[in-house]
């Protein structure tokens, strides 16, 4: 294979430097917009939808997650086909019309919708961005995770103030803003992106698997809207869900005949041949999935079992997304220094395991302070596991491959947190069901004296099994992180598998 430089040799470090800070404006869009809607939910519905609105909140969500999920695989096999530039700067500019649109949507059908036209865009904020992140490092930075740590630092401070800005716009001004600030700090990027940015150009393919691109598209879209309507809209054992569910089966099948015979497939099957990208597509897919076992049960144990208000129990991420911050910077300084991501991710899932398990052993008694402590644990792990894992594949990727092997990352991600979403709603609710028979959980805050306690008691053991069960999936990320370090130690990737990091 002809050795591709990734350093744009057209570039100074000036310039360099200029397009790192222009990628960090990126993620931040990409962060708060996963959080800061969340603080406008009850002004949106009161404006635009009065009677039914609430009842459609979750597309609000599920809209933007979607298309967001379906393009990943099409973004990253146009960043090698097209350069990674071009597809940055089509990722902005369907974002800010999103965005905009968003913003002046005048009914809820308007805003789910405007909401998806901006996952579209919003699906290569993150993924595409770390592309242009990994051609823009210094060649003595290779390898160095600089990337994987302003991934922690950036999630980390967009978890704690993405819902305090969206409520201090739905406050002052109007929900509209979370929307319309995008706007400004979208045309900085988009205009310094095309100034600035001078990447190495492609190959000169042009072919893509637009059938391939549909079939990733139609798998991930069924898969997400099993995990969303499960147990909730409909029964897992009704009719909609297991039609949906063999359509995503079909679809996954198709899918994978039409990467082994196109001649361009969009998430080639050759990357699954490579160990490092084999093992971190499924450690990027549990750490997703504990994630969702963790975060979102937080708040649940937060608000039922301890009574806390919502608003306050927002507050208690404060302590996890410090960690994610703090542990960022200090894996961006030794990573300079030469530590190897693979340190930090074995760390990483260690330190995240065990704060599951301090979790699973809260009960309704436990001091709010030791679970902020917990969390700040949980933070610090999770910290390190974010990005890391993209540099690592990056580095074993092919260079001709860097896109789709970036954005894979980010779908497997999204695809555990999916199944992790379903997996532990279904687990808390049987646990639940084992201890109050015929007690919806939702019940629960409405009860009191004797009945309540017992079914406070019922809830917390839920959550618990939950946390410990989320803890074993985090462990397994710590027994294949330590499998990942071994693999390449013994093994290594071919030398015809492997890209040149430097001119």
């Amino acid at each position: 294979m002809t050795p591709t430089a990734l350093t744009p040799p057209l570039m100074t470090p000036a310039q360099r430097k200029l397009g790192m800070v222009l990628c960090l404006v990126t993620i931040v869009l990409a962060v708060l917009d996963m959080n800061i809607v969340s603080a406008a939910t009850v002004p949106i519905v009161r404006d635009l939808d009065p009677v039914h609105g609430v009842d459609r909140l979750p597309w609000l969500v599920s809209a933007f997650a979607l298309a967001a999920t379906a393009l990943l695989p099409l973004y990253g096999k146009l960043c090698d086909l097209y350069g990674a530039k071009r597809v940055l700067l089509g990722a902005v500019g369907t974002f800010l019309l999103g965005s905009g649109l968003c913003g002046a949507a005048q009914s809820m059908d308007q805003l789910i919708a405007f909401r998806a036209l901006q996952g579209i865009g919003g699906g290569g904020l993150m993924s595409v961005t770390m592309v242009v992140v990994a051609h823009l490092k210094d060649p003595e930075d290779r390898g160095a995770g600089r990337g994987g740590a302003m991934g922690g630092i950036v999630a980390g401070l967009g978890m704690a103030i993405g819902p305090l800005v969206g409520a201090l716009f739905t406050d002052h001004l109007s929900w509209r803003w979370i929307f319309y600030v995008n706007l400004p700090l979208g045309l900085l990027v988009l205009v310094g992106a095309a100034l600035v940015l001078k990447l190495p150009a492609t190959a000169g393919r042009r072919s893509l698997d637009f059938l391939g691109a549909a079939l990733a598209a139609a798998f991930a879209t069924t898969l997400l809207l099993v995990t969303e309507w499960g147990g909730k809209d409909y029964a897992w054992t009704s009719p909609e869900i297991l039609g949906l569910a063999a359509v995503a089966v079909v679809t996954l099948v198709l899918f994978l005949w039409r990467q082994a015979t196109a001649a361009e497939p969009v998430l080639p099957l050759s990357l699954f041949r490579i160990r490092v990208v084999r093992l971190g597509f499924a450690v990027q897919g549990l750490v997703g999935m504990g994630m969702t076992g963790s975060i979102m049960y937080v708040m649940l144990y937060l608000q039922i079992a301890r009574d806390v208000a919502p608003t306050t129990a927002s507050l208690y991420l404060i302590p996890m997304a410090a960690g994610m911050t703090a542990i960022g910077l200090l894996v961006g300084r030794l990573t300079s220094r030469g530590h190897s991501p693979r340190t930090f991710l074995v760390a990483g899932a260690a330190c995240a395991t065990l704060a599951l398990v301090l979790l699973g052993l809260s009960g309704p008694t436990t001091g709010l302070w030791a679970v902020c402590a917990e969390l700040a644990l949980l933070g610090c792990g999770l910290g390190q596991l974010i990005g890391q894992l993209i540099t690592l594949v990056q580095e074993a990727a092919p260079a001709h491959q860097l896109g789709v092997a970036t954005t894979g990352i980010r779908f497997f991600q999204t695809l555990g947190s999916a199944l992790g979403a379903a997996l532990f709603g279904t687990l808390l609710a049987r646990v639940f069901e084992a201890g109050e028979p015929g007690e919806p959980l939702g019940a629960v805050r409405s009860l009191a004296g004797a009945a309540r306690e017992h079914a406070l008691g019922s809830f917390t053991d839920a959550v618990d099994v939950v946390f410990l069960s989320a803890g074993g999936v985090l462990g397994l990320v710590l027994l294949l992180a330590v499998r990942l370090r071994a693999t390449e130690a013994a093994a290594g990737v071919g030398e015809e598998d492997r890209p040149v990091l430097a001119a």
